[in-house]
This record gives structure tokens, C-alpha cells and sequence, in this order.
């Protein structure tokens, strides 16, 4: 590869790793990273019955997660 090719490659990248540090610092600088009543929010905003339904999908989660458990202790390979 020409070296020129290289210097244009490295050229490059180091400005968009610059650009894309500047972006990171400017957003941690400005709070767009700070959300702090995002979970309270979510939790007051849903409905008994979205969250019945959350409980009742972990349920069923548990228990095919027991099953497949179950399954697996009593298999035995083919002789």
C-alpha cells in the first residue's frame, strides 16, 4: 500500500475519533445523558393491567426455565 493512502487512512480516522469524542463530551457537558425519573415515570405511567401482564410473563418464564431443567436431569444418552 502507498504511504499515502496510509496518511489519508490515519488522517481519517483520527478526525473522526475526534468528532466523535467532542460529540461525547458536548452531550455529558449539556446533561443529555441525565435522566433521572425515566424508571419512577414509567412505573406511575403504566396500567395495573401492563403490569399484571409483566408478572404473569416472569411466571411463565420461570416456569418454562423449570421444565427445561426438569428435562435435562433425566436424560440419559442412547447405548
Amino acid at each position: 500500500m502507498s504511504s499515502w493512502i496510509i496518511a489519508m487512512m490515519l488522517g481519517a480516522s483520527i478526525l473522526l475519533g475526534g468528532f466523535g469524542l467532542w460529540a461525547l463530551l458536548w452531550g455529558v457537558r449539556t446533561g443529555q445523558f441525565e435522566d433521572k425519573n425515566k424508571f419512577l415515570d414509567g412505573a406511575l405511567q403504566d396500567s395495573e393491567e401492563a403490569l399484571q401482564d409483566a408478572v404473569m410473563m416472569e411466571e411463565k418464564k420461570k416456569k418454562i426455565i423449570g421444565a427445561r431443567r426438569k428435562k435435562e436431569k433425566g436424560y440419559k444418552p442412547p447405548d
